[in-house]
């Protein structure tokens, strides 16, 4: 990808950057994680710069209990940033124009909840986003616009999309470091065997994923939800719905061509699961293999013993790893051991290794391993999704240009 970087700007400007400090949030309070700590780099290097730099962020959406204004994140960007953080709550009205016109180099300013605009969130092309009220007011008033929400760069919003078509724009230290991982894939090639961790509730995004990554992987190793699914096409009495649970039957439905395509156009590459645990009437873990499953009976919540000795010695044995998804119930400790034991594996391993999805890379924090061991723990759901699928990222695809034109490709 083409672009220009933070290394590109010149210093002493007033500058809008796009942020994705998007959090959980627990009655009420938004909750410190990895986005803040990560977009705080970005955030000093323009403060060290001596830029004035207003922020732009987003918390949940209109109608969620998630749906906060961005005085919390303020103040936690703050602690992240070591650097006062002043909270406007307005976005682009005469209170947030007043603030903007008085920063000084080095001040910082987060807006409130970009989302709270009714221009923001509808999905539309660059170039009409360019004319709503938000961009035409915000964008005359900076010299510069920072893009770094790879993790929203899937949605074609006017802060990602319709700013930098008007503006120069510029890539923050997460958009580079996350695109150019998470692109890894598809873009480079590597000598030795390719793995692929392919689990996680979400079985459609992975089949997805496999679909378009099946001549560049060596070995998916299959898990959580779309494990089952594979097993059950094959034969094996597993990936049913039991009770009241609607995780596998309609999934199953919507991918069975897929699945059965990818069976028979892969046999060596898909590495199934031999066992499978579940939580015994001792509320204790208990695994079956799945050659002995006659009936599914239990909900299944990780990958068995065996299955994890494989997998681990697969992972360690290979020159790029990418993990999309957990092999079971991790946030549960009885559940852990397949996520926990393949990561571990991956981390000492002298491997290319990019762990993807806000789900899985909580795993890492959780059981105390070292996010350095890894050589990209990503921040990012959907756009990760897009990048490994090779497909283009609106908030990406709107950074290429110079000058205020889009740049054209050799």
């Amino acid at each position: 990808m083409n672009y220009r970087t933070l290394d590109d700007l010149a210093g002493g400007q007033r500058v809008v950057v796009r942020l994705d400090l998007n959090s959980p949030v627990e009655d009420g309070r938004v909750r410190d994680n990895r986005r803040f700590s990560r977009h705080a780099r970005t955030v000093r290097d323009l403060v060290d710069a001596d830029h004035g730099v207003a922020v732009l962020a987003h918390q949940g959406r209109p109608g969620r209990d998630t749906f906060l204004p961005l005085e919390q994140h303020a103040d936690i960007l703050a602690g992240h940033v070591d650097h006062p953080v002043e909270y406007v709550p307005d976005t682009y009205g005469a209170e947030a124009l007043a603030a903007i016109r008085d920063l000084e180099g080095g001040d910082v300013v987060v807006l409130e909840n970009v989302r709270m605009t009714e221009d923001e969130l509808p999905e539309k092309p660059p170039e009409e986003h360019a004319e709503s009220d938000l961009v035409r007011t915000l964008a005359p008033e900076f010299d510069a616009y920072v893009g770094d929400a790879y993790s929203t760069a899937h949605r074609s919003h006017a802060s990602i999309v319709g700013l930098p078509t008007v503006m120069e724009a510029y890539a923050g230290r997460v958009m580079v470091a996350e695109y150019e991982a998470n692109s890894a894939i598809a873009t480079r090639d590597f000598e030795g065997e390719v793995t692929m961790v392919a689990g996680g509730k979400k079985a459609t995004d992975v089949i997805e994923v496999m679909t378009a990554l099946e001549d560049k992987v060596d070995n998916f190793l299959l898990g959580g939800i779309a494990g089952e699914l594979f097993l059950r096409a094959v034969g094996y009495e597993v990936g049913r719905d039991i009770g009241d649970m609607d995780l596998y039957d309609t999934q199953y439905e919507q991918n069975r061509e897929r699945i059965q395509r990818l069976i028979e156009a892969h046999p060596s590459e898909l590495v199934f699961p031999t066992d499978l645990a579940y939580e015994g009437d001792d509320g204790r873990r208990h695994e079956d293999t799945v050659a002995d499953v006659k009936n599914k009976d239990d909900d299944y919540l990780d990958v068995g013993t065996d299955t994890i000795e494989r997998y681990a010695d697969i992972a360690a044995n290979s020159e790029a790893v990418f993990v999309k998804g957990a092999l079971g119930v991790f946030e549960d400790e009885r559940f852990s051991d397949g996520t926990v034991r393949v990561l571990e594996a991956v981390a000492r391993c002298d491997c290319f290794s990019v762990v993807g999805g806000g789900d899985t890379s909580r795993a890492i924090e959780m059981y105390g391993m070292d996010e350095a061991d890894f050589s990209h723990v990503s921040i990012a759901g959907g756009a990760y999704i897009n990048a490994l699928t090779g497909e283009p990222l609106a908030g990406v695809e709107a950074l290429r240009q110079v000058d205020g034109e889009p740049e054209t490709q050799a």
